[in-house]
Parts: C-alpha cells; sequence; structure tokens
C-alpha cells in the first residue's frame, strides 16, 4: 500500500518543509493536517482499521526526519517549536514523531520532553505518545527506566497511565519478556493506583505478561491479593483476563471467589462431589 506518490512528496516538500526552514510553522502545521487527511483517506476503506491515523502520523512524521536527515537540516528546534505552536493533535504527533526518531540519537534531549506530551489534554496525543517511546526504550534501556522510574511517581493520572501503556509487551518490547524485570521494576509503583485510568493500564500490561510468564503473573498476582488493598485486587483480578481461560479454578483460588467476570465471559468455580 503505498501511501506517499511522487505528488504527494512534492506537496510536502513545498508546503510543509519549505515553510519550516523559514520558520512559519502556522503554514507548515496547516500543510501537516492537508497531508494527514490525503494519506488517510487514500487508505483502502477495507485496511482503515489497521491503517488508521496513527499510521499516517507515523509515516508523515518518519518521512520527515529522514528528509531533515539526508539534507543535514538540524531538526531538533524545528520539530520542537512545530510541538509548541500548534493545537491539533495532527501537527503535535508528527512533530513528535520526529522527535522520536532524534531521540535514538540523542536520547538526552528529547526523552524528558514525552513527560509533557503524556500529559496533554488531548487523548489522540497521549495515545501515540506511548506509542513512539517504545523505540526509545528499546534502544536506551537505562535512560528510559530511570525516566519512568521518575515521572511514575506524577501526581498526573494521565502521565501514570503513560508509563504502564508504554511499558506494555507489545512489538517493539517484547524483549521485556526476557526481562520481565525492567517494566516491573518500574510498575511496582502501580500496584496500588487509586485511579482507573492508569490502574487498567497495570492490569492490562500484567495480562499480556501472562501470555509468556504465567507462573511470574500468578505470583504478583496471589502477592496483589494478600496485600489487602482494593486497588492491588482489582489489579490482581485484570491481570487474571488470560490466565483464566486455561486455569479457571487456580484463578479462583487465587482470587478468592467462586466466579469470575471479563465482559461477557463468566467462568464458575467447579463443584466438587463428596
Amino acid at each position: 500500500m503505498e501511501l506517499l506518490t511522487g505528488q504527494t512528496e512534492d506537496f510536502i516538500q513545498k508546503n510543509i518543509i519549505h515553510p519550516l526552514l523559514k520558520n512559519n510553522y502556522a503554514s507548515a502545521c496547516e500543510a501537516t493536517t492537508l497531508t494527514i487527511k490525503k494519506l488517510y483517506d487514500a487508505i483502502p476503506q477495507n485496511k482503515r482499521i489497521s491503517y488508521g491515523i496513527v499510521h499516517t502520523v507515523k509515516l508523515l512524521g518518519e518521512y520527515l526526519y529522514h528528509q531533515f536527515e539526508k539534507n543535514n537540516i538540524p531538526l531538533f528546534d524545528t520539530a520542537l517549536a512545530m510541538y509548541q505552536q500548534t493545537e491539533k493533535a495532527e501537527n503535535k504527533t508528527v512533530a513528535l514523531c520526529m522527535l522520536s526518531f532524534q531521540g535514538l540519537k540523542e536520547p538526552e534531549k528529547v526523552i524528558p520532553l514525552f513527560e509533557t506530551a503524556a500529559a496533554d489534554t488531548d487523548w489522540m496525543v497521549r495515545e501515540i505518545t506511548q506509542m513512539l517511546f517504545r523505540k526509545i526504550i528499546k534502544k536506551h534501556p537505562e535512560p528510559a527506566r530511570l525516566f519512568l522510574l521518575r515521572i511514575v511517581k506524577s501526581a498526573d493520572p494521565n502521565i501514570r497511565r503513560f508509563v504502564g501503556e508504554t511499558l506494555r509487551p507489545v512489538v517493539e518490547n517484547k524483549w521485556f519478556y526476557k526481562q520481565p524485570d525492567f517494566s516491573l521494576s518500574v510498575l511496582k509503583y502501580l500496584f496500588k493506583e487509586n485511579k482507573a485510568y492508569p490502574r487498567t493500564s497495570v492490569g492490562n500490561n500484567l495480562s499480556d505478561l501472562s501470555r509468556n510468564l504465567p507462573e511470574m503473573v500468578y505470583q504478583i498476582v496471589e502477592e496483589l491479593v494478600n496485600s489487602g488493598d482494593k486497588n492491588s485486587y482489582w489489579i490482581a483480578y485484570r491481570a487474571c483476563r488470560n490466565l483464566v481461560k486455561k486455569e479457571p479454578d487456580r484463578v479462583m483460588q487465587l482470587l478468592k471467589t467462586d466466579t469470575y467476570k471479563y465482559k461477557d465471559r463468566i467462568h464458575n468455580k467447579e463443584q466438587k462431589n463428596d
């Protein structure tokens, strides 16, 4: 599926890159919004579930980054200014995408910027921010971990949710299955999370880990339940979404319940006959 045609590239060069080089951010941002729409409209209808706005943002952000790099144009200040001088989510996320690639080279300059983006009032910005940060974790795990250890204690639930989501063991984070202590060393600070938004993320994270590390997650579930904290119990319950499919009785025994419900699925504990 080729979305970046020669005509689209010409439009980007003339209406985004050239204005950016002249510090005309308003014009560049307006053209960025139009380009995102052009790219999205070019996606076949039957592929828009898999390839939507997120895909087009990443595509345009990566293209712009490589154009700047190819022509030895300083990127950091330009992309940062673009992010700061727009209110539209599409423009902010394209700028963040450019900065995320720069973060592979200069993590110390770029990583702190993600705290502001993680607290953005726009859901789209927050959602794409946590996706973009994952490649920086992979390339620079220790600086990223230290950053996450700091912001996991933030008073802002959106920032705490960013921590939980960016540490989920998805494609770029699959190495967590071999080194689960990396993510758990940060997530443990959210095991008593009292806000639903980040708490759900923690439960989902543990549920993801259980696909490959069931015994480890069983142990965490037991510890969370035995803590006596209601929020920890909620996380433990959520963490068992996948485990309950294979060992429902074991899950319910750990959770000290006779019934496990998740969405439209209900598991009842087996009755033992004397």
